[in-house]
């Protein structure tokens, strides 16, 4: 089964032919490349061939590509009419295969690297032109979520899925849950379509000094800023009212008052609500409610905000107020209200996300 899924390695030349060039080869590089196309004739793999000969399996691939499309003369390698590099090919993947083993470096470990192993030195100028030309990535590392696992986008797309496919099961409860008033409330209407929308909470403050301004002479704010203590809960809709409100904390029963506004602001079709695992939103008090209100809570995989867009809803929304300046908590809510009523407009936050998990056939 493995070998009928191998790639198929054109012979150019004979075995015979390959046993001559090997014998009378006296370059390294041309020995390593004919011992390669060698094991290949002999029955090996791709990845087995190269290991052989010391190189990588994505070597072997490159080498087995050249040779099944220009023969030998685009297996051998070729330093053209000019100076030849530094790090031939060879050494240009094996240094590759160094730098991902101990990601990330700092350029001037790159350069100890490159002396003590081949001998070489690059000018500091020319150095990241050199490495990007290898494929490498010059940023900030970012620290990984310990809790995130390895395929979220996967599972939101299986938990969108299994929410678009209704059935006369609750979709919040869980299996282990007893009977007792899963039911969605009399005065409830679910049948006139489906909103889709994304929930959390946030704490935008009437204040920011990441955004540049100008200014003539110095560049300071002098009124007095206020502040506030209460969470800025959000609903975010694609197809339906998006809403905004302030609450003391975010308890249990303070997210469920929330959803009871986005169900009186969205009445008469079911809600698919994309959110995060926050305790007051997996809670079975928050998950009855919500399926007694008609609304399907569709829980984002750990460590995952990514996957949210009403993340980028909140990230524009402090970056258009600031450095707006207000006189009062009260003016700074009105603001934010204001401001969330404006932008949630856009469904360009969303774009992407529905391109990826959406089915608008399931959605209609």
């Amino acid at each position: 089964m493995e070998r009928s899924r191998r790639k198929e390695i054109k012979r150019h030349l004979t075995e015979e032919e390959i046993d001559e060039l090997l014998r009378e080869a006296e370059d390294d590089h041309h020995l390593r490349r004919l011992g390669f196309l060698k094991n290949l004739y002999q029955g090996d793999s791709i990845p087995e061939a190269a290991d052989r000969e010391g190189r990588s399996a994505t070597t072997g691939g490159r080498w087995a590509d050249a040779w099944n499309e220009d023969g030998l003369e685009g297996l051998m390698p070729s330093f053209g009419g000019g100076r030849p590099p530094k790090l031939d090919e060879d050494e240009q993947e094996e240094l590759i295969e160094m730098l991902r083993d101990g990601q990330p470096w700092k350029s001037q470990e790159i350069q100890h690297l490159l002396q003590e192993e081949f001998g070489v030195s690059y000018s500091p100028n020319y150095l990241g032109t050199f490495l990007r030309e290898l494929g490498l990535s010059y940023a900030k590392p970012r620290p990984k979520r310990p809790h995130r696992p390895e395929n979220p986008d996967e599972i939101l797309e299986e938990r969108v899925d299994d929410a678009l496919d209704e059935d006369d099961q609750p979709h919040n409860k869980r299996e282990q849950e007893d009977e007792e008033r899963w039911m969605v409330d009399d005065d409830i209407c679910t049948d006139g379509g489906t909103v889709l929308g994304f929930f959390d909470a946030s704490k935008p403050q009437p204040y920011d000094n990441s955004r540049r301004v100008w200014y003539v002479d110095d560049p300071h704010i002098e009124p007095e800023l206020v502040k506030t203590h209460d969470s800025a809960v959000g609903f975010y809709a694609l197809n339906g009212e998006s809403l905004v409100t302030f609450t003391e904390d975010e308890k249990k029963e303070r997210i469920c008052g929330v959803l009871e506004q986005v169900r009186e602001q969205n009445p008469g079709k079911r809600i698919l609500l994309v959110l995060d695992k926050h305790g007051a939103h997996r809670c079975k008090y928050t998950r009855k409610r919500a399926h007694q209100l008609g609304i399907d809570l569709i829980f984002i995989p750990s460590g995952s905000p990514h996957l949210n867009p009403i993340e980028q809803v909140w990230d524009y929304l402090k970056w258009t107020m600031a450095p707006i300046v207000v006189e009062n908590e009260d003016e700074f809510k009105n603001l934010v209200q204001e401001t969330f009523e404006k932008i949630t407009q856009r469904i360009s936050f969303a774009k992407k996300w529905c391109e990826k998990f959406l089915d608008f056939q399931k959605l209609s």
